[in-house]
């Protein structure tokens, strides 16, 4: 069997492309016997030049590296930082290619159980690996991560945010094994060294305050989350408490499905959120279930993103509940997972729809402003640490709920 250079396979990639483009224009194109020459329409013959040109550029300067850099080049690396940087192109930080391995790492961390650190993580506008959230009760939290935090190195060596699968790849490992964070906050690099642990994702916790006021804290949406957050709300409701408090701070989001599914659970019938793709068609996210009778109040910070916000933005919109504390972090698209047909193992997330609240309030690079706007006292952050009395968001929902 014949075997074709990757970059003779360009050449023929374009050859069936050019054909493609003709043999798609049925009617637009024919054969002149007259002059043995080929009739095309001013759109195909565009068409046309526009591949020429673009794979034919690509092409002759793969053919400059070939041979004028100064060591032999790794083909197989050289299409892969192809592939990447045609996704690079779109400056959006949610949508990349990913190698087999990447693709592998992405699988195991969304089964809600991997050996690492504990830490949610996006690449931001200046080209940082930013920490969206730490996970509680993981190293990172423990460690003393937070929020807004930069990783600049993984066990010395420097990322950006451009670099993001390679850092987190860094960062995972078997339990047991240190890995050393550099983080930059407030302008100042500190380092930070933890044992990776098993990190399994228990999504709900829930308590019973003072004054009969019910707590239940959603740490992120995964696909049991709604079931566990609905067996903690009807024993609160059995029990006749008074009122409730849903934290969804440092909440990074996860299954949309599962956040609608809670929204059930404390919205009348109604619109959650909508989606629109780029075509302007749009898909509509609603409640299907009574909700509930409690008072209750949400607590939103800038660890809040994408999921979360999608509840947050519903129940606000709806009027159903007061939300406190602080602007999210305003994460408002939605990203599919692709493998490709090519056996290669590898896949593409693509940012492929930009969701709404109900009342069509753009989330994404804004976030949602909650009702009353409460900030910590300086140098505290939500954490198991957190005292109650410290806590000003919390008391100010439980000051809410106490009117009621």
């Amino acid at each position: 069997m014949m075997r074709i250079k990757k970059r003779n396979f360009i050449f023929v990639l374009v050859t069936a492309m050019l054909i493609g483009v003709f043999s798609s224009g049925a009617g637009f194109f024919i054969w002149s016997k007259a002059t043995d020459q080929m009739i095309i329409s001013s759109q195909e013959y565009k068409a046309y030049t526009k591949v020429k040109e673009d794979y034919g550029k690509l092409s002759a300067l793969q053919a400059m590296i070939e041979q004028y850099y100064y060591t032999d080049v790794d083909e197989d690396k050289l299409y892969e930082g192809i592939y990447k940087g045609l996704f690079a192109g779109l400056d959006d930080p949610y949508s990349y290619y990913m190698n087999a391995s990447e693709y592998e790492n992405l699988q195991i961390s969304t089964t809600g159980e991997f050996s690492g650190v504990g830490v949610t993580l996006a690449a931001d506008s200046e080209g940082y690996i930013c920490v969206v959230a730490p996970i509680e009760d993981t190293p990172a939290a423990k460690a003393g991560i937070r929020p807004g935090d930069r990783i600049t190195k993984v066990d010395g060596v420097s990322y950006s945010g451009a670099q993001l699968d390679e850092a987190v790849q860094k960062m995972r490992g078997p339990a047991g094994q240190t890995v050393t964070l550099t983080v930059l906050r407030d302008g100042k690099e500190k380092e930070y060294t933890m044992k990776r642990a098993n990190i399994v994702m228990q999504t709900v916790k829930s308590e019973l305050l003072d004054g009969d006021i019910a707590y239940i804290r959603i740490t992120s949406f995964e696909k049991n989350t709604a079931e566990d957050f609905r067996k903690a709300l009807r024993d609160f409701e059995v029990a006749g408490v008074k009122g409730l408090i849903v934290d969804l701070r440092d909440n990074p989001g996860g299954l949309v499905d599962s956040a609608v599914a809670v929204a059930d659970e404390l919205l009348p019938a109604g619109t959650v959120a909508y989606t629109q793709n780029r075509q302007g068609d749009k898909e509509y996210y609603k409640t299907k279930g009574a909700g509930t009778n409690l008072p209750y109040v949400l607590l939103i910070n800038g660890g809040s993103a994408s999921a979360s916000e999608i509840l947050a933005g519903a129940v606000q919109d709806n009027k159903g509940g007061t939300l406190v504390g602080t602007t999210s972090y305003g994460k408002g698209i939605i990203q599919s997972i692709t493998p490709l047909e090519d056996g290669s193992g590898a896949a593409v997330k693509m940012t492929i729809l930009q969701y709404f609240s109900p009342n069509g309030n753009v989330i994404h690079k804004k976030g949602i402003t909650p009702d009353y706007v409460v900030e910590l006292p300086e140098g505290k952050i939500v954490n198991e640490d957190l005292d109650r009395k410290d806590d000003s968001q919390l008391q100010k929902a439980v000051e809410i709920l106490k009117k009621k």
